[in-house]
């Protein structure tokens, strides 16, 4: 049986800024394919902004609540794109099924795709859901889109290191596919090593503004934190990451900026232009810039660009990695072209890539 097509449509549900689907419209295209996303679902106001900016030409608003979407009124769609939180479920059942998913996030991806019953799904989600309550959060998970839900399913975690960001970044995705297909489907290789990057690949190419560089007073003040700590035999507090060396995975909020601080010692005019306590230090200590974060997560530059700072840090520290996307949904899109069946009778096995 041979299903292929030439054109996909799909629908992307807590789409933040459009990470998981530009990964996805950019394997559609490197195979000669064309995409059309049918539905958007996200609810934060700022993310819709740099979702409207970079994708203009979609016919429906990405703003919505997926909590209230009528899955009944949705059009139809070959793929399912989503990037659900991770949530505790309740376990009422023995089976740990579909219904032990309602009252969760989850669970409206899984009535979508019972309702909708697209070709194949891509999910993805942060390393942690693994052991989420002992690892029971992710068996409901597979048992509702195995058992219940009739799909072939595969998952692993990937690591952004090893598709060409500078990013220290493991997630876990996981992949279904209709009617027993997914035969042909294997999660992608890493990149050879000559397209490994460090974060001076992706430093700015011209020195920074002086806003970037930390205050005098600020830095003895997360000194002193970090010491603190360390005293206690706790491991939190700012790191300073080696330009020859990846980050560690970006994230918004806490000191999710302090902990991926790097030395750039290019700026000599390091006046201050606004208030701060202090001075900006001498020893080019300073913070990543967001244009630095959308390079780390593989994003085009300025995809965030035309909004406060603080909504495009948190956009980056939400989204994901792109190139790691567009890796996955090319080897989906390539057994969705030419499906085989399933024929091992055995349970998905997680895998980890180091």
């Amino acid at each position: 049986m041979n299903t292929s097509c030439n054109n996909f449509t799909f629908i992307d549900l807590f789409a933040g800024v459009g990470g998981i689907r530009l990964g996805f419209e950019q394997a559609c295209k490197d195979l000669g394919l064309s995409a059309e996303c049918v539905f958007t679902s996200e609810i934060d106001e700022w993310a819709c902004r740099t979702y409207r900016k970079n994708f203009p030409v979609d016919r429906h608003d990405p703003k919505s609540d997926i909590t209230k979407v009528d899955e009944t009124r949705l059009p139809d769609f070959d793929v399912l794109l989503a990037g659900f939180p991770c949530q505790a479920f309740s376990i009422a059942g023995k089976r740990g099924g579909f219904d032990d998913t309602r009252g969760t996030l989850f669970f409206d991806v899984a009535r979508i795709i019972k309702e909708k019953q697209p070709k194949a799904f891509l999910l993805e989600n942060v390393k942690g859901l693994i052991n989420h309550r002992g690892g029971k959060t992710l068996e409901v998970i597979i048992n509702t889109l195995e058992k219940d839900l009739g799909y072939t399913i595969f998952y692993k975690v990937l690591n952004a290191k090893n598709y060409g960001l500078a990013q220290m970044r493991e997630r876990i995705y996981i992949v279904g596919f209709k009617d027993g297909y997914g035969g042909g489907f294997d999660f992608p290789q890493p990149v050879s090593s000559a397209e490994f990057k460090v974060i001076r690949d992706i430093m700015e190419e011209n020195p920074v503004d002086a806003k970037y560089y930390l205050s005098t007073v600020y830095l003895e003040c997360i000194r002193a934190h970090k010491a603190r700590h360390q005293a206690k035999g706790h491991g939190f507090g700012y790191e300073i990451r080696d330009l020859e060396d990846v980050a560690g995975a970006i994230v918004c909020g806490g000191m999710g900026k302090e902990r991926n601080l790097i030395i750039d010692s290019r700026q000599t005019d390091l006046t201050p232009t606004t208030h701060i306590k202090g001075e900006y230090n001498k020893e080019g200590l300073r913070r990543m810039t967001p244009k630095e974060w959308e390079r780390l997560q593989g994003f085009p530059d300025d995809w965030t660009a035309g909004i406060a700072n603080v909504h495009r840090y948190k956009q980056m520290g939400n989204s994901v990695a792109v190139p790691v996307i567009k890796a996955v949904a090319f080897n989906i899109i390539t057994e969705l072209q030419n499906p085989t069946r399933y024929t091992k009778v055995a349970p998905a096995q997680l895998e980890l890539e180091l």
